[in-house]
């Protein structure tokens, strides 16, 4: 976190500080309360000094700020908090002690870090439920369009052989769900539909790298023969 108006003074900037902060912010694309967030001074001086509004700015949108200015100042001020941000990860579990802060910045980090928690556990728990419908159907589509190719095209002797096209489609799944461990508890498979959201996308690629066991290759490239010698 840094303070907008040490920031302005470090840049040294010919703009009204209020004309450039705002302006900054919003070139970043910056948002109150995630970005920065700012309040008004109580300790003004009488003749002026710090602005009446004071903005505590997040280190990548501070960053950016710097970059803005397009100057060689801007880019020592850029690096100097690139260093401060690579010093802060390396020692950020060591940190456990707000109480030299700020009571804004006390604030705010503890604020963050209930939100980063709570998304986290969200981020979990969502990640851990079976899968949506939307993606369920996604996946089933997938099998079909791979069990198609498989097949040799939906105008193949095999594809319209339903015990080949089933069996064809059956092992898809079955291998989903031995890579991905979908067994209920006396070993037998489960819905493909129980795999979790986590594992989707490697779900798909699953399909994707799919082949035929010998034997079912075998059977229908000798059903599609026999539709090749019909033609003949």
């Amino acid at each position: 976190m840094v303070y907008g108006s040490e920031l302005y003074e470090s840049l040294g900037s010919k703009r009204q500080y209020t004309d450039w902060i705002k302006g900054r912010l919003l070139e970043c694309d910056a948002v109150e309360n995630e970005d920065y967030q700012s309040f008004s001074q109580n300790n003004e001086k009488p003749t002026g000094g710090r602005p009446k509004s004071e903005y505590i700015i997040k280190l990548d949108t501070a960053k950016e700020m710097a970059m803005l200015e397009r100057n060689e100042k801007g880019k020592q001020v850029r690096r100097y908090f690139i260093q401060i941000e690579k010093k802060y990860k390396e020692k950020q579990h060591q940190i456990a002690d707000l109480s030299d802060l700020s009571v804004e910045l006390q604030a705010i980090i503890m604020h963050d870090k209930k939100i980063q928690r709570m998304e986290n556990r969200m981020d979990k728990l969502e990640s851990d439920i079976p899968l949506y419908g939307s993606e369920a159907d996604e996946l089933c589509n997938h099998v079909k369009r791979k069990g198609v190719e498989m097949l040799g095209g939906k105008g193949s002797n095999s594809y319209k052989d339903t015990k080949i096209r089933s069996a064809v489609y059956t092992d898809i799944y079955n291998q989903i769900k031995r890579e991905f461990g979908l067994y209920d508890d006396k070993g037998h498979y489960k819905s493909y539909k129980a795999l979790k959201r986590k594992y989707i996308y490697g779900a798909h690629e699953v399909v994707d790298a799919y082949s035929l066991p010998t034997l079912l290759e075998e059977q229908i490239q000798s059903c599609n023969a026999q539709m090749n010698m019909e033609v003949a």
